[in-house]
């Protein structure tokens, strides 16, 4: 009974939230739509954060860099070389996946505070180059895309970019889903729960954590693809040091160790700093910041943590019944 009914909240919880995505452009404006699609992007990039830190405990400061890498790459092969736009997406995505691979194995000495100093080093740096290498990059003044049209009649690009999005980010979500619940998941865990263990048992440290970060990287690299192709524009400042840690705030908030919960970690990523705007215009980032405590206060453990409690609650109201 108890395994029933948390079957059947998790699917019905899945079935819902597809339900919403799919209906959520007929009850908004273009705009609103547009917003949206940031969630998306949002969502893909926390989502491979959340392999990385939340299953295999390695602290990132660093996927906003990656996110940049993704988004350079779409532009400039489409801009410079004339290559699709759609097609660069898994170019990008295979491309940053590499680098952050090559990433990983130095970083396999760092740990803590350390590697995530490393990641944070590695955030202002991806920047500086690009500022640097103005025939490539644009240098500051960045590079511009054109906003590709839908191609399906009557149907606006802001809705057509949502879709899109959401579609990638649906299957990216399945392919994380299926990769983690698996031995490579278990080992991921054991890594990060007690490594001296794992590694007794066999279990390489060198090529899962390696793996993780080329798995978070190229989540990164899709969702910088797309984020180039929303904005149509890329210069270095289009992804600052702060989107890093807004990124981690992201995992933190919808609970590492989910994959469900990054959506609440996406909507607050992309909607807190507006309503903090909103609320108070001539110190927003002060409200933001009691945003963020009061949730967090509020869920220490995350969306994820909520939904856990929820259905606890529920298997002790079935057990009653």
């Amino acid at each position: 009974m108890n395994v029933s009914v948390g079957l059947v909240g998790r699917l019905g919880a899945l079935a819902a939230l597809a339900a919403v995505v799919v209906l959520l452009p007929a009850a908004l404006s273009n705009f609103h739509t547009y917003q949206f699609a940031f969630v998306g992007i949002y969502f893909i990039a926390i989502v491979g954060l959340n392999v990385l830190t939340g299953y295999s405990g390695q602290i990132s400061l660093g996927q906003g860099a990656f996110m940049a890498i993704g988004a350079y790459t779409t532009t400039i092969l489409s801009v410079d070389h004339g290559v699709g736009v759609y097609w660069t997406i898994p170019v990008a995505g295979i491309l940053t996946g590499l680098i952050g691979f090559a990433f990983g194995f130095p970083a396999l000495r760092l740990t803590g505070v350390y590697l995530a100093l490393a990641t944070f080093a590695l955030a202002i740096a991806v920047g500086l180059m690009a500022k640097s290498f103005d025939g490539l990059t644009g240098g500051g003044g960045g590079k511009s895309l054109h906003l590709p049209s839908s191609p399906i009649g009557g149907v606006a690009w802001q809705v057509w970019l949502y879709y899109l999005t959401w579609a990638i980010a649906a299957a990216l979500l399945a392919a994380a889903w299926l990769i983690l619940r698996g031995e490579f998941g278990r080992s991921l865990r054991a890594l990060r729960d007690a490594p001296i263990a794992a590694t007794s048992f066999g279990i390489s440290l060198a090529r899962f954590k390696t793996l993780a970060f080329a798995i978070a990287a190229f989540y990164a690299g899709i969702a910088g693809s797309l984020f180039a192709i929303t904005v149509a524009y890329v210069n270095p400042d289009t992804f600052p040091v702060a989107l890093s840690i807004l990124l981690l705030t992201g995992a933190v908030l919808g609970g590492l160790g989910s994959l469900l919960g990054m959506v609440f970690g996406a909507l607050f990523i992309e909607f807190a700093p507006l309503y903090a705007e909103k609320l108070n215009n001539s110190a927003p980032t002060v409200i933001y910041g009691l945003i963020l405590l009061a949730v967090l206060f509020l869920m220490p453990e995350g969306a994820a943590g909520l939904i856990k409690k929820a259905n606890r609650a529920l298997k002790r109201a079935s057990r009653r019944e």
